[in-house]
């Protein structure tokens, strides 16, 4: 099967958008971008394939007549026990990695104590996984880095106190570690992996074990189909760091305005709200871009920003939304500059000001910003999509729909669940027309 793949290397996150050669979406993949964008594109690449192979395992059951087929439920379970597998298996290349560093001047005569801690460490969070990843698990994140580091923060502070050992010497092998392990992306074996989680959703659902042997030849079935990486275009904030020919590489505005465009056909209007940058453009009929404009100094009210008031706030960036939703009054905040933020921010809490009201007041400073840029480029016409990371956000969707009622009237506004892979869906449909147009 010839396939088109569109890769979009955000400054925070790297999107990948897997494409058949009729433009039907087959899968979607999204990691962080670390310091490494060969590894990031890689990742997403990877990722996207994993999810065609659900893709291609549901046509499959449906193909054969199975209820299971419709159940998003049974699709949803599969994937989190593939996502189970693929945890273990880094969380073990961490184990180890972290084992191989416990050596040098800095740990003489304390190794035997780390390697302790660290194989407790490790235990533990191996024990919780399986919790992580059942239907309902509370994770705040999808990303390894971050599920394993919270929890390596907890517990390892925990053991090494119980130890009688500094913290900090256990902090340091995991630093030189993670950097390691978060460069090399999991392993090929999707055909193990998936079978155990095939295997355990079957374990736990007896009406499945009559059908066992035809959800097993399915999956075969859907694992064995090549896929033919037949041409891919780069798009994002690291687009020119990837090993492209230049005809590979598209710019962020133009993938944008044609992913908004293929999303919704009557797009007219398109905000991109991304990490580093936030982008206003209007397109044709046709989703070709006709005029755009973007913040031109700074990376200020844009997903960096946010990420850095999720830190200030010791919260998850997906807690800042639900939050700023619990708002009774939205306070003014003056500056939406990232280097400035934490100082307003101290100050707010300190005049006893309530945290979810100054994350309202920093929604709509945000989304402010973002109005005076597409003003800017022409303004809003219906129909209007906003696209990015942010778009996830519901206390910036909530201003975002206030401020254009009040500034333009009753406009159509589309969001898209899968918005943060607008670009990389305009970078694949441009793979898919360079070779089948």
């Amino acid at each position: 099967m010839r396939c088109f793949i569109g890769i979009d290397l955000g400054s925070t996150t790297t999107k990948a958008v897997l494409l058949d050669e009729n433009c039907q979406r087959l899968g979607f993949g999204i990691t962080n971008s670390r310091s490494n964008y060969a590894t990031a594109a890689t990742v997403a690449k990877q990722e996207a394939v994993i999810s065609a192979r659900l893709t291609l395992f549901r046509r499959a059951l449906r193909e054969e007549g199975l209820d299971a087929a419709k159940d998003e439920k049974f699709f949803e379970r599969v994937e989190l026990y593939f996502r189970l597998e693929q945890f273990l298996e880094q969380l073990e290349d961490l184990h180890g990695t972290c084992g191989s560093f416990v050596h040098g001047p800095k740990y003489e005569g304390k190794e035997k104590a780390i390697t302790e801690v660290l194989d407790g460490v490790f235990s533990r969070i191996r024990e919780e996984a399986p919790a992580l990843y059942a239907p309902g698990g509370a994770r705040k994140s999808d990303f390894f880095r971050d599920i394993a580091g919270s929890r390596f923060m907890q517990i390892g502070e925990e053991c090494a106190k119980d130890a009688g050992l500094s913290f900090d010497l256990v902090l340091n092998v995991y630093d030189k570690s993670i950097i390691e392990v978060e460069n090399r992306p999991p392993s090929g074996d999707m055909a193990g992996k998936f079978g155990r989680a095939l295997n355990r959703v079957i374990d736990e659902e007896t009406d499945l074990k009559e059908q066992s042997e035809t959800l097993a030849n399915a999956l075969s079935q859907a694992l064995d189909i090549e896929l033919d990486e037949t041409y891919v275009v780069g798009t994002g904030y690291g687009r020119v760091t990837l090993p492209f020919p230049k005809e590979h590489i598209r710019s962020e505005i133009l993938c944008h305005g044609l992913g908004a465009h293929i999303m919704y056909p009557g797009t007219r209007t398109v905000l991109d709200i991304g990490g580093q940058d936030t982008k206003g453009i209007q397109v044709d009929a046709d989703g070709i871009v006709a005029n755009f404009q973007m913040n031109d100094r700074c990376a200020a009210g844009c997903g960096r920003y946010l990420g850095y008031i999720a830190d200030e706030m010791n919260m998850g960036l997906h807690e800042l939304g639900p939050l700023a939703m619990k708002s009774t009054k939205s306070v003014r905040i003056n500056s939406t500059c990232t280097v400035f933020a934490g100082a307003e921010l101290r100050d707010r809490l300190a005049m006893g000001e309530e945290r979810a009201d100054i994350l309202a007041g920093l929604h709509r400073a945000i989304i402010l910003r973002a109005m005076s840029i597409i003003s800017r480029s022409g303004g809003v016409t219906d129909q209007f999509t906003f696209t990015g990371g942010v778009a996830n956000n519901e206390a910036a969707v909530k201003e975002l729909k206030k401020l254009i009622k009040e500034n333009y009237g009753d406009v159509t506004i589309n969001i898209d669940p899968a918005s943060i892979y607008t670009g990389a869906l305009g970078a694949a449909t441009f793979a898919q027309r360079a070779v089948v147009n």
